[in-house]
């Protein structure tokens, strides 16, 4: 019987929200084995780096100290007929762990910005949701606006904030975005740029890349999920509640603490919306899915006035992979499930190729020593 990795944790500030993905996905695993066709291992990717195999019915406050109780140690190698090993002991080998698919279910930092997907491929793992290339650009803030603003699509101004930028072409107050990073963590609202740019160097978020756009307080958040297996398909819209209906911005509070998680936030699902904005919400949707070569369960905010939208950004493994979003059409978890793992069989993600390299140009480089003179 195929087996399944559901990896879930990491080195993020997002490890916590990932750990209960991780376990509502490994706990609808085994709950519906049939469903899936799987067999589901629980694999935990520490704060610090390290992996462990854990017991997939356990709950949120065994992982409050870290490593839960009973955990075994494992070794991942990024090398062809590498992945995931029990380490031998004095006299043993490494038992490989035969994995059929990996749901990966970590969120922020090296987890979904393309780092684990590039270490699985090289490992020949294959894998659910985004490639390393589409990993990467949701990622980027910068990077994905400059993309959806070039496609022609609406969005706000975004540039880069740096310790001798000029004051940007648009005025304040004015919203600081880690480039880098999800879950509205390290966001600030500032009424001027000179706060805005000491913010880089009071706020340890920022310290990889900043991004400044205008803050427009009349703009409420507006979300849809995307899923592209079996064929390309859009959730009901849903319009986010704010725990603090006075705060500034969606935070991350209001997303993960202020109920139950992502499934139990306080939410408008279906959102009441002019149908016409909801058209433009799902035809923008399409177009993002192909532009941002999005793979599995992606979900995309928008900021919306109620009539017209912009295009925010995007979550390319969002928090419980999305699942309460589907109810217009109804989609059990069992079914998002079994359908991320048949696509993580059946669309590759990336294959490694040396074809080209013949040897013609080591044969006619000659001397090294040569060349440095």
């Amino acid at each position: 019987m195929p087996e399944v990795a559901v990896i879930f944790g990491g080195p993020s500030p997002e490890h916590d929200v990932s750990v209960l993905t991780g376990l509502q996905a490994a706990r609808g695993l085994a709950d519906d084995p049939g469903g899936s066709g799987a067999a589901a291992r629980a694999l935990f990717w520490s704060k610090t780096g390290e992996w462990y195999e854990v017991d997939p019915r356990l709950e949120a406050e065994s992982f409050l100290e870290g490593v839960p109780r009973g955990a075994s140690k494992l070794q991942f190698t990024a090398a062809p007929g590498g992945g995931f090993s029990e380490p031998g002991g004095r006299l043993g080998r490494p038992k490989a762990l035969d994995i059929d698919a990996a749901l990966v279910c970590c969120h922020g930092g090296p987890g979904e910005d393309g780092t684990l997907q590039a270490a699985l491929d090289l490992a020949e793992i294959r894998y659910s949701g985004p490639t390393v290339a589409g990993a990467a650009l949701g990622m980027d803030k910068f990077a994905f606006g400059a993309v959806m603003a070039a496609a022609g699509l609406p969005t706000l101004p975004r540039v880069l904030l740096t310790p001798d930028v000029e004051s940007p072409p648009f005025g304040g107050p004015y919203i600081v975005k880690p480039r880098f990073g999800g879950s509205s963590i390290g966001i600030d609202v500032v009424e001027d740029f000179a706060t805005a740019r000491a913010r880089l160097s009071a706020n340890p978020h920022l310290r990889f890349g900043a991004v400044l756009e205008p803050y427009r307080p009349d703009l409420t958040d507006l979300q849809v999920a995307v899923r592209t297996w079996p064929a390309l398909e859009l959730s009901a819209v849903e319009r986010p509640i704010r725990a603090v209906p006075s705060s500034d911005i969606l935070d991350y509070r209001d997303k993960y603490v202020a109920g139950e998680g992502m499934a139990g936030a306080d939410r408008q699902l279906p959102a009441e919306i002019p149908p016409e904005l909801e058209k433009g919400l799902r035809q923008a949707g399409e177009r993002i899915a192909a532009l941002a070569g999005v793979r599995g369960v992606a979900r995309i905010d928008y900021l919306s006035d109620g009539e017209q939208f912009v295009v925010n950004e995007i979550n390319t493994v969002p928090g419980s992979l999305a699942r309460y979003l589907w109810v217009a059409p109804p989609i059990p978890f069992a079914i998002l499930l079994a359908d991320l793992l048949a696509e993580a069989r059946q669309r590759p993600t990336h294959a490694y190729s040396a074809a080209g390299a013949d040897g013609t140009v080591l044969r006619s480089a000659g001397s090294i020593a040569g060349k440095l003179g």
